[in-house]
């Protein structure tokens, strides 16, 4: 489709959306301030850059083999790169403390310094994107028992205190290099596969070991801090230490971020409600998007009626300005750019469905009583030519419309991922 169709179709598109009262330039504009958060780990089937071995444990799993991976960190932001300009607006990058950019000599987590990751500040500084974290609590020797900061035994829990902190200082570093918060996300696999005796002993040793993580203080202009909990895993079916209450309840506490995984609740369950139960005690929280199918199973995210749901949370909430949005999934069957392109997209896709949406108008008939209205209004908004608005927004940003991007990915293949062996 060339240009001048797809500006005559936005045209139209937007009388009729004018028609339900919304201000189509404005959720445009608004749109293109939102940034999401890329996952590094997509791009290597999360195994890391440390050295022979990659993932194990944890409750991690990424399944197929397709070919080009990347096998070092200059491949790795060199894909990055290429997912950057097939998405419309400017997004981040989000790093695992075990993709250091170490020039290949082996330096343990605990260790682990700022000058380990200057390489990839330095080429943020270049794309003039920001950045968040991760510790890794897994993938290591001191986690093959499938515990950490809730280990027994003491030099263990010293060992993953000592690289969570090691974490929130290149975290900040990070922050205050970029000019923009680094949200460094603290998530542990501690767990047991089957029903526990002591649940109260793992989670008094978890908090301990929290506190001494973040004993610290750093400016929150440099570093935002979060933790993550998780229904179950791989190895930790029966108990998690670090569950949605405990760190709901230590995030409140302790004034954190709270981090909200689409995948690491029950299948039935959606966290778009929590959005706004969360957010009436904290301040901002952090979302990792994901598509569980029947378990955590870190799917690609997709536009679904889920999906759709939480981005109409964000919008209805007024919450865009707190919330922080960061994908969560590994796929190695199909085309790992494609993978990353399909969930970026399908995530600012859904976001602009939610900005077109007359919220204000709904609402008013909400606090009328006028339940009727509001039903069918949602009903007819269904069916308005969003297409055009989403193909018009591409082009304007200067990214491929349509599955155009498709055509760009399999000619990166071609030139790039085919040569790797």
């Amino acid at each position: 489709m060339n240009s001048s169709a797809i500006e005559s179709a936005y045209a139209l598109a937007k009388d009729r959306y004018t028609e339900f009262g919304v201000d189509v330039e404005q959720a445009l504009r608004r749109l293109a301030s939102v940034a999401v958060s890329l996952h590094c780990w997509q791009g290597d089937d999360v195994g890391g850059f440390e050295g022979p071995g990659g993932l194990s444990g944890g409750g991690i799993l990424a399944t197929g083999n397709y070919p080009g991976k990347a096998r070092n960190v200059d491949e790795l932001r060199r894909d990055v790169e290429k997912v950057l300009e097939l998405l419309p607006g400017r997004h981040r990058l989000n790093l695992h403390a075990m993709y250091p950019d170490a020039g290949g000599a082996a330096v343990e987590r605990d260790q682990i310094e700022p000058a380990h990751f200057q390489g990839w500040i330095d080429w943020a500084k270049d794309l003039e994107i920001g950045m968040d974290f991760n510790p890794t609590f897994f993938s290591h020797p001191k986690a093959a028992d499938g515990f950490t900061l809730a280990h027994r035994d003491e030099s263990i829990r010293k060992f993953w205190i000592d690289h969570g902190a090691a974490c929130r200082r290149i975290g900040a570093e990070m922050g205050r290099q970029l000019g923009t918060p680094c949200v460094t996300n603290l998530w542990i696999p501690d767990g047991m596969k089957d029903s526990p005796i002591d649940r109260r002993g793992p989670r008094q040793r978890l908090r301990e070991s929290l506190d001494a993580v973040f004993a610290e203080s750093i400016d929150p202009a440099h570093n935002l801090d979060s933790v993550e909990s998780k229904l179950f895993g791989i190895g930790s079916e029966s108990y998690v230490v670090g569950s949605h209450e405990f760190y709901l309840a230590y995030a409140v506490a302790n004034k954190k971020l709270l981090c909200l995984d689409s995948g690491h609740f029950h299948p039935t369950e959606s966290i778009a409600d929590k959005i706004p139960a969360v957010l009436s005690f904290l301040d901002e929280i952090l979302l990792h998007v994901s598509r569980g199918i029947r378990w955590d199973s870190d799917h690609v995210v997709t536009a679904t009626d889920d999906l759709r749901a939480i981005a109409e949370e964000l919008v209805r909430g007024d919450y865009l300005g707190r919330v922080h949005i960061g994908l969560d999934f590994f796929d190695a069957s199909i085309n790992r750019i494609a993978a990353w392109t399909i969930g970026a997209r399908a995530m600012i896709r859904q976001l602009l469905v939610a900005l077109l949406e007359p919220t204000a108008r709904l609402r008013q008939f909400e606090a009328d009583g006028d339940y009727t209205s509001r039903l069918a209004v949602l009903e007819e908004l269904k069916t308005l030519p969003f297409g055009a608005m989403w193909d018009y927004y591409c082009l304007k940003h200067d990214v491929p419309v349509g599955t155009a991007w498709m055509m760009e990915t399999r000619q990166y293949e071609k030139d790039v991922l085919s040569r790797r062996s």
